[in-house]
């Protein structure tokens, strides 16, 4: 496969976005990602996250919440991307909410159901999903669309 951005190299770099909720995916070359995300370190997990918990979230005023069991601070978390103990989920909430968001999309896991598992876990589920397609096709004003997804969610629902 080639690079999306110089169309020359063979991408070896799969790199996935989230602008306004859309999710862009592009596969580039070691050198359009270099000038394409301003990395000039080698791609390596640790680098990736480092970078991304530092610039993630950021306040005014950075005041040191720490862990009320192990006493690691959120500077801590930001510069090793690890938590101390099972306590720093909570006492780092309200800092952990936007990021989980920013990665995710959402705060929330909603995992996977599985093949032989619960029927209307898996209808509940597809409804939500439905539901959402339905508010992106009102707001890009793709009312066929919205009204075809609509009229499969009231199906749904009344079976």
């Amino acid at each position: 496969m080639l690079c999306n951005e110089c169309g020359k190299n063979v991408a070896n770099i799969h790199l996935t976005r989230i602008i306004n909720g859309k999710k862009i995916e592009e596969n580039l070359c070691e050198s359009c990602a270099k000038k394409y995300t301003g990395l000039h370190t080698p791609f390596t997990i640790q680098n990736i996250m480092s970078g991304f918990l530092s610039d993630s979230y950021k306040t005014g005023t950075q005041s040191s919440v720490s862990c009320p069991e192990c006493h690691m601070t959120y500077d801590e978390f930001r510069k090793y991307g690890k938590f101390g103990c099972s306590h720093c989920y909570q006492a780092f909430r309200s800092r952990l909410t936007p990021l989980l968001r920013n990665i995710h999309g959402h705060d929330s896991h909603t995992g996977k159901v599985p093949v032989q598992g619960n029927g209307e876990l898996r209808t509940s589920r597809e409804l939500e999903k439905l539901k959402d397609r339905l508010k992106e096709a009102i707001e890009l004003e793709e009312y066929e669309k919205a009204a075809e997804i609509r009229d499969k969610i009231k199906s749904m629902e009344n079976s």
